[in-house]
């Protein structure tokens, strides 16, 4: 099981990298910012993306072992570290997909309050919704709706990772997964447990807007966030701000996968 769940985490990896590595051969990097919560890149044919900044074990002043000048560099130099062992490398390289989808993922329909997501996986009252990484507002409206919710998050001592995964395989109807899965490579070890009659979400900030690089995964939409104002987007990112501050500049978008 543990070799068919890393084979699959490096079908996603391959995917993304599949996808778009003829667009990051026609383009350079612009600019690369790493911030505290979120990390951001922008390229010179003007897109701009983000993804979740994930720090593994940081033990020194050096957060890389090596330090490696993407700028003004051909992107795919960086998007080859979309299978890197690094979680901190495929931040930077997940941020450059997102940037190099980032003029497609202006085209896709807006979702600012979640509406969308409520009315297609039916969040109702005696729903039970499993959902991995904690999402505070999203929490708060579950809860008012009144939906058994079931929370994984390790860095806030939420559930237990055995308990959940039971839940997962006989009692959820719907999992809401964070797209940082695929920055620690748990995304198919979740999917995994699911029985088959799960809908998932794939959600927030790092999400890839791109059917094609999930069609191998049992997910039905993907949730992301698409900047609108670069500038403010970079100053936000530079000064350590989360998800609440990025959204006043950027807008919600959805994408129907199966």
């Amino acid at each position: 099981m543990r070799w068919v769940q890393e084979r699959l985490a490096m079908l996603l990896n391959d995917q993304l990298f599949n996808h778009f590595i003829d667009n990051a051969r026609k383009t350079n990097v612009d600019l690369l910012c790493l911030g505290l919560g979120y990390t951001a890149v922008v390229t010179t044919a003007g897109g701009i993306g983000m993804a979740y900044t994930y720090f593994e074990n940081k033990k020194s002043c050096m957060a890389l072992n090596e330090a490696p000048d993407y700028e003004s560099r051909p992107a795919a130099a960086l998007l080859e570290k979309i299978k890197s062992e690094q979680p901190l490398e495929r931040s930077m390289a997940l941020a450059l997909v997102n940037a190099l989808n980032h003029e497609n993922a202006l085209k896709l329909p807006e979702d600012k309050d979640n509406a969308i997501l409520f009315k297609e996986f039916g969040l109702e009252p005696d729903t039970n919704v499993a959902m991995v990484g904690y999402f505070g507002p999203l929490v708060k409206r579950l809860q008012e709706k009144k939906v058994s919710l079931e929370i994984l998050d390790v860095s806030r001592g939420l559930c237990d990772r055995k308990d959940f995964y039971q839940k997962l395989s006989c009692w959820a109807d719907v999992l809401l997964l964070t797209s940082t899965s695929i920055l620690n490579n748990t995304t198919e070890e979740i999917l995994s447990h699911l029985h088959k009659k799960v809908k998932v979400a794939l959600l927030g900030p790092s999400t890839p807007m791109v059917a094609a690089a999930v069609a191998h995964l049992p997910v039905h939409m993907l949730a992301g966030t698409v900047p609108l104002d670069r500038e403010k987007i970079i100053k936000a990112v530079r000064h350590g701000m989360g998800t609440p501050v990025l959204h006043r500049f950027s807008r919600k978008s959805f994408l129907i996968v199966s």
